[in-house]
């Protein structure tokens, strides 16, 4: 009940005051935590030794550890603020780069894969293309207290988004990459206990999701890596990087599952091509990664309640 409450408290003060004041109130609430927030802080400060390869009393460390936690406070500025959004503000505050990446994927016929991570302001982009007509689903986590899964779903749909709950997706998904339209998948983050061992910045994770390479190589659907990154001033830029295609859906088989060998084979191959890409913008945008657990070493807490951020 307490983070409902606070979380509508946080609506009222987004929608009320204007936007750079929200964002200066939001600053220092997420510099609170950052200073009383022990184990949060510790976690994110290891995550950033393995992405920036710096060590532990390095200023930019602390910098880019304060930046997630300031963030990850303006993302949810933003997300509280979709009822004052609209196509206009969508054009006027959210640079699209690579947006025919899109249009190039849906021309085969078998949906898109639209694969982010917990980077930026993921909520925005689905809200920004559902805002700008594409037909967008997405797959989300069900909060256990249903007040604040109601107050996300109805904060969601006002992007015209269609929410796939986690846990009884697959059958969402599928009716969505059939109807030809985008499905946004997160892929850094696996809370399934069905993902596999990957490697991610030279070193071994015991699990990332395996959702997206699967539905890509069972549908035929395109994964198109999309990431919206805050700016300095505060307005975004989406990014919108090639296709990747299922060997089977690429012309270069005979056709047929079958024809690009085992599963598990394909699935691990398809992950490896769009793991770096997700790789590459964490490296580049350090700062905007929300993941508040030890992500190469996670806690056996952490790995019990597997928390959403």
């Amino acid at each position: 009940m307490i983070f409902y409450i606070l979380y509508r408290i946080g609506q009222v003060l987004a929608l009320n005051l204007p936007l750079k004041l929200s964002y200066r109130v939001a600053v220092a609430l997420a510099d609170i935590h950052y200073c009383l927030g022990f184990r949060e802080r510790f976690s994110v400060t290891e995550n950033l030794k393995t992405i920036l390869a710096g060590p532990s009393r390095d200023d930019g460390l602390r910098q880019a550890a304060k930046d997630v936690f300031r963030n990850f406070a303006k993302y949810l500025v933003d997300f509280f603020r979709f009822s004052k959004m609209d196509a206009e503000y969508v054009k006027r505050f959210i640079k699209m780069e690579g947006l025919s990446n899109i249009e190039d994927a849906l021309k085969y016929g078998k949906g898109v894969i639209i694969l982010s991570a917990h980077l930026g302001n993921w909520e925005l982009g689905a809200f920004a293309m559902g805002t700008l007509g594409y037909p967008i689903n997405a797959v989300v986590l069900t909060h256990r207290n249903v007040r604040i899964n109601d107050f996300f779903k109805a904060q969601r749909a006002m992007g015209k988004l269609k929410s796939i709950e986690f846990g009884a997706s697959l059958r969402g998904c599928y009716k969505a990459l059939k109807n030809n339209e985008l499905l946004a998948l997160l892929g850094d983050r696996d809370f399934s206990i069905n993902g596999l061992p990957a490697i991610f910045f030279g070193k071994p994770v015991a699990s990332m999701p395996k959702g997206p390479a699967a539905l890509s190589y069972r549908t035929g659907a395109a994964i198109v890596p999309s990431f919206i990154t805050r700016n300095g001033d505060d307005t975004f830029t989406f990014a919108f990087e090639k296709p990747i295609l299922p060997e089977a859906s690429t012309g270069l088989g005979p056709g047929g599952p079958e024809a690009a060998g085992d599963e598990d084979s394909a699935i691990k191959g398809i992950m490896g091509k769009y793991l770096p890409v997700i790789e590459s913008y964490v490296k580049r945008y350090p700062g905007q990664w929300y993941v508040f657990r030890n992500f190469w070493n996670p806690s056996h807490e952490e790995l019990r309640t597997n928390t959403i951020i």
